[in-house]
């Protein structure tokens, strides 16, 4: 039987249909809708993304930011033990950031005038950079505030 007969076209050649769980399109377009509304739409972000820490999938990003696995859990790892990261610093991007804040829910890295910012929810791991035309203060107060929510959510 060819393969268009089983679906009932005869002898036209069909596509195969992949099905992605509409559920699963929905939550990442409202995710990435929300990581524009809450963080880009502040100017004072310029690269950020919405991780799931149980697997360190990405499942929003702003445009051109590029995160592999590795690099998330090496992220994740740094809040494993706060001291030795507010030590060490956190190695991103190329670039060795000096800690200037470290504890179980919240990173802060900077190097020379730009900075990475780490919180972590229940379920997600928030993270965002500035450059040196920002503020680092208002990309942190962002952040905070997006995680403040998925936590009220329990996410």
């Amino acid at each position: 039987m060819a393969s268009g007969d089983e679906f009932g076209y005869g002898n036209k050649k069909t596509k195969k249909v992949v099905t992605v769980d509409v559920m699963d399109a929905v939550k990442m377009n409202q995710l990435q809708n929300l990581l524009h509304d809450a963080l880009i739409s502040t100017e004072h972000v310029q690269q950020c993304a919405i991780v799931r820490r149980k697997d360190c999938s990405v499942r929003a990003s702003s445009v051109g930011f590029n995160l592999y696995h590795d690099q998330v859990q090496i992220l994740l790892d740094s809040f494993k033990n706060p001291p030795q990261t507010r030590e060490e610093g956190i190695y991103f991007d190329d670039r060795q950031f000096k800690c200037v804040r470290a504890d179980k829910t919240s990173i802060y890295g900077k190097c020379e005038n730009r900075g990475l910012i780490l919180v972590k929810t229940l379920t997600l791991l928030v993270i965002a950079t500035y450059s040196d035309s920002m503020y680092p203060s208002v990309c942190v107060e962002a952040v905070e505030k997006l995680a403040d929510y998925f936590k009220e959510k329990g996410k």
